[in-house]
């Protein structure tokens, strides 16, 4: 495209009549600016693909750290589960001995660590004692999919799970509370028939309980409910982003969705309070939730765009529950782009002005010896062969200088050579219109008494002769008579102009009638002709009498290089340019030597013997052919045949109003 732009403008150029010094500058200038126009579109994407890739490459990593940080909380839950597990008088509790004091001490565990619930269990799930809600007990939670892991594995297992509304209302109202969210209505999120989110998503641990025996007797299990819980999150923004606040806006975000609902979050929306209650984009919660994959790229978050990445959480059977959000603000990557970019185009306009005032020097000096040349060139053009230019450089305006001056000198000598050639040319031709009158004129004359021979010598040869001698002399005076006819009708036929009267013709229709004429001719008697005729073959425009003795000629010569034994091939077709038919006539005779390949179609110029031609028949069809705008070739290789060829147009030239007579 940028090829096409820069030919149009050179066009454009090329058409302004102005000086070639004005022409080069504007040359010079499309070119610079063409030039600039390209390389600022390619360094403006250059410079975007880098930043984002940029932004797209430390926000990767932000991810990393992200969950790094979401994986350390879900370990802390694991260590204060597994310390909880290990303490004496968890044995006690499971075989229905609760203390107050071992309450109290529970109590004030789980408030140091901060942890939502802590529950005991014995060895078939039974609630035996809830921290939060002590009184509660005896449901089963062996269906819970982290207790019934430990059940079975006898191990700790942690990880992310959902908690539903009734077993969170059994550990705390308090807890169904904040785990309770009105979907709050977000431009581009995907169509749901729900409008609140009721289960929770928690970072749950479970720990086996072994009596003195090594026995299993029990599980305590607790967690962190991460509806409303800020920790993890504003822990990533203090540690990833460090809290930088860009332009009023915290330049770092990051949270956590139960499934397409933000549950706990530090993004603000536009009253100031953190966004949770809004849900993902309908684009992102495909690839994340549907897809599997992980989404790094630039979104919309609430209220401005971030360059982002998603990835999804996992619970402990590989479904995923939720996503893992980071993003930094799009804004100040925007501007610094901005900036490098308007630093970019400014050094390239810069270099353009630079460039463009070399361009107008450069012009300068090219522009007066060419301004020389032309001048020169109109001398010259004039008829004044004698001009010189000044070389007054050495560069190639130099040499130019230099072969122009040669140029004239030569163009002088020429013209002289020329003068006398025309000349001499001029008095050729005169003298061989006058040869061709005369031998016109000759050949008329000599044809009446030569008529008289051939008549007497017939009228004595009808006679009864009784001395054979005689008789033979006669008959010799007849044979060399009948020769010189012969000489003389292909004389006149060669020299005289006659007008062609053509007309649509059917070139197999004409061939096939030569071979009529000659097929039952002795000389044929032993010769296989072939026709290969195309029959879709168009008509063309042709003299048929003319055409036809070209026909003839070939077929009789081609015999005759047979010795009437052998096989002729005739074919038409179509040319290869579509505008012509060739009709090529093959043999199996003794074919042409290299040496007599140039003369073939020379006057009088015959390879038979002296009484069996004159040596006019190929050249009598040369010029029919030519006057046809035709075209007549050979080929042929000594002892192995010939092939003749005649190409003619099947429309007939402009300027023949006869051609297309019906």
């Amino acid at each position: 495209m940028m090829n096409a732009g820069k030919k149009n403008a050179f066009a454009w150029i090329q058409n302004i009549r102005v000086s070639i010094a004005t022409k080069l500058t504007l040359s010079f200038l499309s070119i610079i600016l063409l030039s600039d126009l390209f390389f600022i579109t390619i360094g403006i994407q250059i410079i975007d693909d880098r930043i984002i890739a940029e932004a797209q490459e430390r926000i990767r990593n932000d991810l990393n750290t992200a969950r790094e940080i979401y994986q350390n909380r879900l370990q802390y839950v694991e260590d204060a589960v597994r310390f909880t597990s290990v303490r004496l008088f968890m044995r006690d509790i499971v075989r229905g001995n609760v203390r107050q004091e071992y309450l109290d001490e529970l109590v004030r565990f789980k408030n140091s660590e901060s942890l939502d619930v802590l529950t005991i269990t014995d060895n078939t799930g039974k609630v035996i004692l809830r921290i939060n809600n002590p009184t509660n007990t005896g449901d089963d939670t062996e269906e819970d999919e982290i207790v019934g892991l430990v059940m079975e594995t006898k191990a700790l297992a942690s990880g992310t799970t959902l908690v539903s509304t009734e077993e969170l209302q059994r550990e705390s109202p308090e807890l169904a509370n904040q785990a309770y969210f009105e979907f709050i209505d977000t431009p581009m999120a995907r169509l749901r028939s729900e409008t609140k989110e009721t289960t929770g998503m928690m970072l749950k641990a479970a720990a086996p309980i072994f009596d003195e025996a090594g026995d299993f007797i029990g599980v305590v299990y607790g967690g962190i409910l991460l509806n409303r819980n800020y920790y993890v999150v504003d822990k990533v923004k203090e540690t990833v982003f460090q809290n930088v606040v860009y332009e009023g806006k915290d330049i770092g975000t990051a949270t956590i969705f139960q499934d397409d609902v933000r549950i706990s979050t530090n993004v603000i929306d536009n009253d100031g309070f953190r966004a949770v209650g809004t849900r993902i984009a309908e684009d992102v919660y495909n690839r994340v939730i549907v897809e599997k994959e992980q989404w790094i790229g630039r979104a919309f978050v609430v209220t401005d765009w971030y360059i982002t990445a998603y990835e999804p959480i996992w619970n402990i059977n590989d479904q995923i529950i939720g996503i893992l959000y980071v993003g930094i603000l799009e804004q100040k990557y925007t501007e610094i782009k901005n900036q490098t970019i308007l630093a970019f185009v400014g050094i390239a306009l810069a270099g353009s002005v630079v460039t463009t005032f070399i361009a107008l020097m450069i012009a300068r000096s090219l522009s007066t010896p060419i301004k020389n040349l032309v001048l020169a060139s109109k001398q010259v053009a004039n008829g004044n062969l004698n001009i010189k230019v000044d070389q007054s450089t050495s560069d190639e305006l130099g040499k130019l200088a230099h072969r122009f001056n040669q140029m004239a000198d030569a163009l002088r000598e020429r013209d002289e050579r020329l003068k006398e050639f025309t000349r001499r040319r001029i008095m050729e031709s005169e003298r061989l219109a006058i040869i061709g009158q005369l031998a016109a004129s000759v050949a008329h004359e000599l044809n009446n008494p030569l008529q008289g021979i051939l008549t007497y010598s017939s009228m004595l040869l009808e006679q009864e002769i009784s001395d054979e001698s005689s008789r033979q002399n006669i008959q010799k005076i007849e044979v060399q008579a009948y020769r010189c006819r012969e000489i003389i009708r292909g004389l006149l036929d060669f020299s005289r102009q006659k007008k062609s009267e053509k007309t649509l013709t059917d070139i197999n229709a004409l061939l096939r009638g030569c071979i009529s004429l000659v097929e039952n001719q002795v000389l044929f008697h032993n010769i296989t002709i072939i026709n290969n005729l195309d029959e879709h073959l168009p008509r063309v425009v042709v003299d048929p009498s003319q055409i036809e003795r070209v026909f003839m000629n070939l077929i009789i010569n081609a015999a005759e290089a047979m010795a009437g034994n052998g096989q002729l091939t005739l074919t038409t077709r179509l040319g290869a340019n579509m505008e012509n038919v060739e009709i090529a006539a093959k043999d199996t005779g003794h074919g042409i030597s290299d040496e007599n390949m140039e003369k073939i179609f020379n006057p009088f110029f015959t390879t038979k013997e002296v009484g069996h031609g004159v040596g006019l028949g190929l050249a009598i069809s040369f010029g029919i052919v030519k006057e046809h705008n035709g075209e007549i070739t050979v080929e042929s290789e000594f002892g192995k045949g010939a092939t003749f060829t005649v190409s003619l147009p099947i429309m007939a030239t402009v300027g023949e109003p006869d051609a297309l007579k019906a």
